[in-house]
């Protein structure tokens, strides 16, 4: 089964063109969808709790009367992990034991508060401190995914927040979302109200200690965190991925609260020597590629031979593939396969290209490393598949897309922490530091401040 996935070579004076192409990804919002999120928001707001009923009965087709309908307790989420496989129960746990030590050891490193005294007694610091509540989106029914829950609660909860409240749309047989929750997400169980509620999904969260529950979805679920109604609480940041509706309403209420990032199609970009064996890069390509159609496979080596074997590989495991026509999509559209002329010149593409995953797939990968400055996360040998990453390895899956990586960082521990400075100046220093201000604020014209460093050099 061919594959028509750009072929390029770092030689070929058309390159940067074509790199160009391969490189370009349209952010534009659809002007239809910001503005029934506009709306959406905005009538949350105003009604609170009756629009989110009226918005879960249209999108979702499930009519709760109340909002007590549409809280999961922790009785549930606990009856949740007892029923599912152990095998389930095993892997969930395991997962969030990787990822709470690994935060654990990121708050060690960089999410403590510290001070010091100067020459003049004047105390300096720094003062970190947890928030209060954060909100978490997940995605729901079918389209569930556990792992991106451990991904957000669990350094929620090694950081310290108060409360976690999340948020997951459940929605029951035959439902369209047409507005809040955009495509249709799941088929239902039985009975006309029989909601889709993810015992995976519900298990992760008794398992990664989420404190509240809410099945609604969509720009309204964002808006309940953001503004607060009679049930749901205000939250100070909500982070977790959703469709382009829970996007835009993201990036509306940013200001209001936090958010995590606004995250574009998934990518991977793989740099080889032509060490491992083909069949491995060819998967890795697909794993990223089998999100969906926008998502971006790039595969980096100075080896032509190696190149033409993973090309090989691909066509032959493509048939096999149970997503297969998103990824062939994914990667004729939107994939590459990079002749460089070393490895060196592979790790300079790589580092204008900051991509989401960046696998180093060589026999010394530590060799390359140094020279890698840009990506959201890196995987270091054949043996280390992005997909470890994803699930279960420990550091956070959550990351910086589209070339944000230049100045962006994955989600941690960092992302739920706040820091204020703490200052307490002695008197020695307020005489040390007073004609300092004083002189700059003159500068600036502002008297009252200069005025209010120059009385403390004096006591009358």
């Amino acid at each position: 089964m061919s594959i028509g996935i750009r072929q390029l070579n770092t030689r070929d004076p058309a390159f940067e063109t074509e790199f160009q192409r391969v490189r370009h990804w349209s952010a534009e919002t659809d002007d239809a969808i910001e503005q029934r999120v506009a709306a959406i928001l905005a009538d949350v707001r105003l009604r609170g709790d009756a629009a989110l009923l009226e918005y879960t009965r249209r999108f979702d087709g499930l009519a709760a009367a109340t909002m007590a309908e549409l809280e999961i307790g922790q009785g549930e989420l606990q009856a949740a992990l007892a029923a599912i496989p152990s095998a389930q129960r095993q892997a969930l746990e395991f997962a969030a034991d990787r990822i709470r030590s690994y935060h654990q050891r990121q708050l060690e490193a960089c999410g403590r508060s510290w001070q010091y005294r100067d020459d003049d007694g004047s105390l300096l610091g720094q003062k970190v401190t947890p928030l209060d509540r954060v909100g978490i989106y997940v995605p729901g029914g079918k389209a569930a995914y556990p792992s991106s829950l451990l991904m957000n609660a669990v350094p929620a909860k090694v950081a310290g927040v108060g409360e976690i409240v999340m948020v997951v749309p459940t929605p029951v047989a035959g439902s369209v979302a047409t507005g809040g929750t955009g495509a249709p997400l799941e088929s239902a169980g039985a009975g006309a109200q029989k909601a889709v509620r993810n015992t995976l999904v519900l298990a992760a969260a008794a398992v990664a200690g989420v404190d509240r529950v809410f099945t609604i979805g969509g720009a309204q679920a964002v808006a309940a965190l953001a503004y607060g109604t009679a049930t749901v609480p205000a939250v100070d940041k909500i982070t977790g991925p959703g469709n382009a509706y829970v996007a835009s309403a993201k990036r509306r209420v940013f200001g209001t609260v936090g958010i995590d990032m606004i995250a574009g199609p998934s990518e991977i970009l793989v740099l080889a020597d032509g060490s491992a064996p083909a069949d491995w890069v060819a998967m890795d390509l697909f794993s990223q590629a089998e999100h969906d159609e926008l998502a971006q496979s790039i595969l980096l080596c100075a080896d032509a031979g190696y190149i033409a074997e993973v090309l090989a590989a691909m066509e032959r495991l493509l048939p096999g593939m149970p997503r297969r026509d998103v990824i062939r999509a994914s990667l004729e559209g939107r994939g590459a396969l990079i002749h460089t002329r070393s490895m060196e010149e592979a790790c300079d593409i790589s580092n204008r290209i900051a991509p989401e995953h960046l696998e180093v797939s060589s026999a010394d990968p530590h060799r390359w490393e140094p020279r890698l400055r840009h990506a959201g996360a890196i995987f270091l040998g054949a043996f280390t598949s992005e997909s470890l990453g994803d699930y279960c390895a420990g550091p956070n899956h959550v990351l910086p897309t589209s070339g944000t990586a230049r100045f962006s960082s994955p989600l941690g521990v960092y992302d739920f922490q706040k820091r204020s400075s703490v200052i307490e100046v002695s008197e020695a220093g307020a005489r040390k530091l007073g004609p300092v201000a004083a002189e700059l604020a003159y500068g600036e014209g502002l008297q009252a401040h200069a005025r209010a460093a120059e009385l403390r050099l004096t006591r009358d």
